[in-house]
């Protein structure tokens, strides 16, 4: 909504808006005078001329047309316009009222003075008042009210363009967008094609973008509209009013703004609580009233009302684009890459957006730090990019283990080494060698990691993802499982799509709370419980990263389900030989130790979680003693651990310590 530019339309639509406002201001001086003035056919003259002289239609001429004007409606117009534009009007309002207070318009004065007069046109549903392009002041009766146009029609007729200024804050420009890769600018070409279509079939549809990724609809969106010669703003699905009143104030300024100029509205609607009724119905409501161009972004599809709906899912850009989006931002860059970029590509499914974002933070550690390797800060970089819808969905874990952390029979170690083989190389397999070629399913790498607690089970995650370079996310069941029907499946798609970019480690904690034996159906509730569990399994399946799902209890998960997990790794309670290990290796380096006996401490029947706590509390003990850790600080950890674990500490296990 930019401002006239042409300079010969601006100079001629103000001649032509002052020969209309001389035609009015005759007509109001021969209402007061006692003979007829003169110069009203030369008012009338001057028009003609100006009109003849607009390159374009007026502001004036425009407002009429759009709005279906009828000539008293118009001359009703001018004489609000010329009160603000010329100071003649306020002494003729006052002199026709006979009132110098009132030196203002009105309805009385207008259906007076003005020729053919027809009352309905002020009627609160014609035109000027429907519109708002007038406005009636209150305190008085109908007609002696003043009168005023309303301001963002004033500033149309004189040529200038701008939002109202009573939507500022609700509705907003869309900032700047990038350029598109080419399935997303097919996308959009094919959504400008149904919009050029609509008229043929006389109803605009609406369009429905959905994707976990907000930058690529936005740039969707602004390219679907520079295609239809269309401006495009934007307004949050939260701040769509709910009392009703403010709704249709919203609704009318804003179908007003697409009448006056070519505008269409992006509602963005990712951020929408999909429980929130009140706010959905207000969002059908808005919809369905507002006839104009409408753009909706969504996560997931929702219900718009009655109103013509055509949906469209936003994909990720295709590997190839990516690279060729990581070349392009990568810029000089490139050359230092080694032909890295494909490895990024492999392991990060990215937005171009997100990619550029990534390569900027990299240029500018690179220009602090010049030797540094750029493959390893882009990675780290992708990484960060990608974290930040997840970290609003899950917790993220800072891996630090290794190998040597993992104090387990080599059996188990291996199939954890097989793992991380499976992430690091599953491009190669499922890409070059064809294995994903057919078919998403089954090409997810999962995991279950079975033990007692405190065995080891979220260490070797960590370990996993440190190994990997990746995140970790701890996933709470207790924040995704939901008592309304279809919620769980909502919360885990989320993390799921969120997910994918990054390619993390998902670690599903204590999973035998979902993944128990299969219901027998018994009701509604039931199938549902089933539904979700088969959903978890099936994103999981599909999903390009890895996923572990920790339980208690092995025995508690359905073997159905076990044998759509690729990985089952049993962490057993560990044996004396290898507590004494664990031992060896719980103190970090710099912490000072005094005679302390691994094999006296490995008669303690506990895991190594229960270790690490007794460690960690007989460290405190020895520090607030000014002391080195000994023996007597571990005996009372572990009575406060065994306490805590409501088990008896034997002498078998303590005998002989002090």
């Amino acid at each position: 909504m930019n401002a006239t530019t042409n300079p010969n339309w601006d100079e001629a639509n103000y001649r032509y808006l002052s020969a209309a406002l001389a035609v009015v201001r005759g007509i109001l001086e021969n209402h007061t005078a006692k003979e007829q003035n003169q110069s009203v056919e030369k008012n009338q003259k001057d028009l003609q001329e100006a009109a003849a002289a607009m390159p374009a239609p007026s502001g004036l001429e425009r407002v009429c047309k759009i709005f279906s004007l009828s000539s008293f409606e118009r001359d009703l117009l001018l004489l609000c316009a010329g009160m603000e534009l010329n100071g003649d009007f306020a002494k003729l309002c006052a002199i026709t009222h006979g009132d110098l207070q009132r030196a203002y318009p009105t309805l009385s004065l207008a259906l007076s003075a003005l020729p053919n007069v027809h009352w309905d046109a002020i009627a609160p549903n014609a035109p000027l008042r429907h519109w708002r392009l007038i406005q009636i002041g209150d305190g008085h009766a109908l007609t002696l009210s003043p009168v005023r146009i309303d301001e963002r029609i004033l500033h149309y007729l004189t040529g200038i363009q701008y939002l109202d200024e009573r939507l500022a804050g609700i509705i907003e420009p869309l900032p700047e967008v990038s350029d598109l890769v080419p399935s997303h600018q097919d996308l959009a070409e094919r959504v400008a094609a149904v919009w050029s279509q609509a008229g043929k079939i006389h109803s605009l549809p609406v369009v429905q973008l959905c994707s976990s990724e907000t930058t690529s609809k936005r740039s969707i969106a602004a390219t679907i509209c520079q295609l239809q010669g269309l401006s495009l703003w934007v307004m949050p699905a939260q701040l769509i009013p709910l009392v009703p009143s403010e709704l249709d104030n919203l609704i009318r300024l804003w179908t007003r703004e697409t009448i006056l100029s070519k505008c269409a509205l992006l509602i963005d609607c990712n951020e929408l609580d999909n429980n929130d009724m009140a706010r959905l119905n207000a969002i059908a409501r808005f919809i369905e009233r507002t006839k104009g161009f409408l753009i909706v972004t969504s996560r997931e599809r929702i219900g718009l009302g009655q109103r013509l709906v055509v949906n469209f899912d936003v994909h990720q850009p295709t590997s190839k684009e990516q690279g060729t989006v990581w070349q392009d931002a990568l810029g000089s860059m490139a050359s230092q890459m080694n032909g890295q970029v494909k490895t990024l590509v492999d392991q990060f499914n990215l937005s171009a957006a997100t990619i550029r974002a990534a390569c900027a933070e990299a240029a500018g550690q690179l220009a602090q730090k010049p030797d540094n390797d750029i493959t390893s800060i882009l990675w780290d970089a992708c990484r960060v990019q990608a974290r930040p819808r997840l970290d609003e969905l899950a917790q993220r874990i800072e891996p630090s283990g290794d190998w040597e952390d993992l104090v387990l029979p080599e059996a188990q170690k291996q199939v954890l080494r097989e793992i991380a083989a499976h992430v690091r190389q599953r491009s190669t397999v499922y890409n070059n060698w064809g294995f994903g070629g057919k078919s998403a399913r089954g090409l997810g790498i999962s995991a279950l990691f079975a033990g007692a607690s405190g065995t080891g089970k979220t260490l070797g995650a960590e370990v996993l993802a440190h190994k990997l370079r990746l995140d970790l996310y701890r996933i709470d069941l207790s924040s995704v499982v939901s008592k309304y029907i279809g919620e769980t499946e909502k919360n885990l798609r989320r993390v799921f799509d969120a997910a994918e970019q990054g390619g993390v480690i998902l670690l599903f904690d204590e999973a035998d709370a979902l993944f128990g034996k299969r219901s027998e159906v018994k009701d509604a509730r039931d199938r549902y419980a089933n539904i979700e569990v088969s959903y978890l399994l099936q994103r999981m399946e599909s999903y390009p990263g890895l996923a572990v799902l920790t339980t208690n209890l092995k025995s508690a998960i359905d073997t159905a389900f076990l044998r759509r997990i690729r990985f089952v790794v049993q962490f057993p309670f560990p044996d004396t030989t290898q507590r004494a290990e664990i031992w060896r290796r719980v103190f970090p380096a710099d912490t000072p130790t005094a005679d302390l006996d691994a094999l006296q401490l490995a008669r303690l029947n506990v895991a190594g979680g229960n270790i690490r706590n007794i460690a960690l509390n007989a460290a405190f003990l020895a520090a607030d003693a000014g002391e080195a850790v000994q023996m007597k600080h571990l005996l009372r950890a572990a009575q406060t651990e065994y306490s805590k674990l409501e088990k008896p500490l034997t002498d078998a296990e303590v005998g002989g310590w002090m």
